[in-house]
């Protein structure tokens, strides 16, 4: 990951325009200003209304470039959640925008599940699960702010795929591990922050 503040800021900024933009107006905007931005990477857009969730969406693989992964994702995060309705104006002013921009996921290889304990680190890792036509993610910071143990996390993770809470020990499941650079504002249109994931040890 190689992204300064300066960037995260531009991101973050950008992000609040498009979906001003497109709350006003219907109109999918791509700004000048992050179109330098080509690499493919995976992005996600999270909303939050005083801390609670209010969408989170994006794309777990790097498919997209840089630039078009944060307008898409940002403008999803707001309308497309099928956990809630699409977002107003009003509220977007009691928002707060956080960006990740994430490694490519890549494939836990065990042998035995119980492996997965020993290669999968909370603080730092987020993860993907497949199992045909099944699939659940979580970004790196859920397990810390839910205070989940590596077993409760992988519990959780077969649940948002729509499977059991074992089946991570039952069945022959892809499992992805990523990490992630996250930028957040502090407080709605407020100052912008770097976040470091610290696992909490209490």
């Amino acid at each position: 990951m190689a992204y300064t503040l300066k960037d995260g800021e531009l991101f973050v900024k950008t992000a609040r325009k498009i979906i001003e933009h497109y709350l006003r107006y219907k109109e999918i905007i791509f700004p000048e200003e992050i179109r330098k931005y080509e690499e493919k990477r995976g992005v996600f857009t999270t909303l939050r209304i005083k801390n609670d969730l209010r969408g989170c969406i994006g794309f777990p693989r790097p498919i997209y470039p840089l630039y078009k992964a944060l307008v898409l994702s940002s403008i999803a995060a707001a309308t497309e959640d099928p956990r809630f309705p699409p977002l107003t104006l009003d509220e977007l002013n009691k928002t707060t925008i956080e960006i990740s921009i994430l490694t490519e996921p890549v494939l836990i290889e065990v042998n035995s599940p119980e492996e997965y304990l020993e290669k999968i680190e909370i603080g730092k890792d987020g993860l993907l699960l497949e199992y045909g036509i099944y699939s659940g993610l979580f970004l790196p910071e859920v397990p810390i702010e839910e205070n989940w143990d590596i077993i409760e996390y992988l519990s959780y993770l077969c649940m948002k795929a729509g499977l059991e809470p074992d089946c991570w020990l039952k069945y022959k499941v892809k499992i992805y591990k990523f990490q992630s650079q996250i930028f957040r504002e502090k407080e709605p249109n407020g100052e912008i922050e770097e976040i470091i994931l610290k696992k909490n040890m209490s």
